[in-house]
Parts: C-alpha cells; structure tokens; sequence
C-alpha cells in the first residue's frame, strides 16, 4: 500500500514536470497579445533559420523615414519544410507585409508572425498552426 502511495506521487510529480517544460517553452502567449494584430510593411534584412524558432528581421519605415528593424518571431524550422519553405524563399532584401501579434510590452519593436505576404500576392499563412 505505501509502495503505492510512492509511485503514484512520483507519477503526478514526473507529469506536473513535464508539463511545466512543455508550456514553458511554448509561452508565445505570455510574450504577444494573441487578441492583437500590427501590419508592417517593410524588407526583410535577415532570417535568422535557427530552432526552436525561425526570426524574420524586418526594416520598417515610418512616416518621416525612420527605419525600425522589427524582430518577427515565427514557427520552427520544421513548420517551414512541411510547407514547402526554405530560408532563401523568404528572401533577404525583399519587401513583404506581415500581419504580426505585437509584444505585450508596449513600445517593443517585437512580434509573433501570422502571415507574409509579398508584392506578387503570394502568401504563407501560420496562423493554423
């Protein structure tokens, strides 16, 4: 009976770990308002094609001509091969408008990328995933 007692709290600490581990590297939600969207205009002036997540570094200028370079986090690599995408398709240099969920911390040239869309019309759309 106490032996039991023992493995079923192991069990219920090893299950709470692993959940802690798991949410805690999937806390998009904790850093960007999901409820909220931006739409930049910019060009992409690197891809940082890197796990566990693949940055878009977006130059963006504003109404006077100031460029802010927004870092655009986005899905792992894996994500991207599975819909056909490589790091040179997403194309350094070239102008894209990406609808993004900004970072909860007002003022922060950071978000979590939904969709790109480039100047032919194509799209790559992230936000079933």
């Amino acid at each position: 009976m106490k032996s039991t007692r023992i493995a079923l709290c192991v069990g219920v600490v090893a299950l709470f770990l692993a959940a802690t581990a798991a949410f805690g590297h999937h806390a998009s939600v904790a850093e960007f308002n999901m409820d909220q969207k931006v739409t930049l205009t910019g060009v992409i002036s690197k891809v940082d094609w890197v796990n566990p997540h693949v940055y878009l570094h977006l130059d963006v200028k504003d109404d006077k001509g100031n460029v802010t370079t927004w870092a655009l986090e986005s899905l792992p690599t894996r994500f991207f091969h599975a819909m056909g995408l490589t790091q040179e398709m997403l194309g350094e240099g070239k102008v894209v408008t990406v609808v993004a969920n900004p970072a909860k911390i007002q003022g922060k040239a950071l978000g979590w990328v939904v969709k790109i869309t480039y100047p032919d019309g194509h799209t790559y759309d992230f936000s079933g995933h």
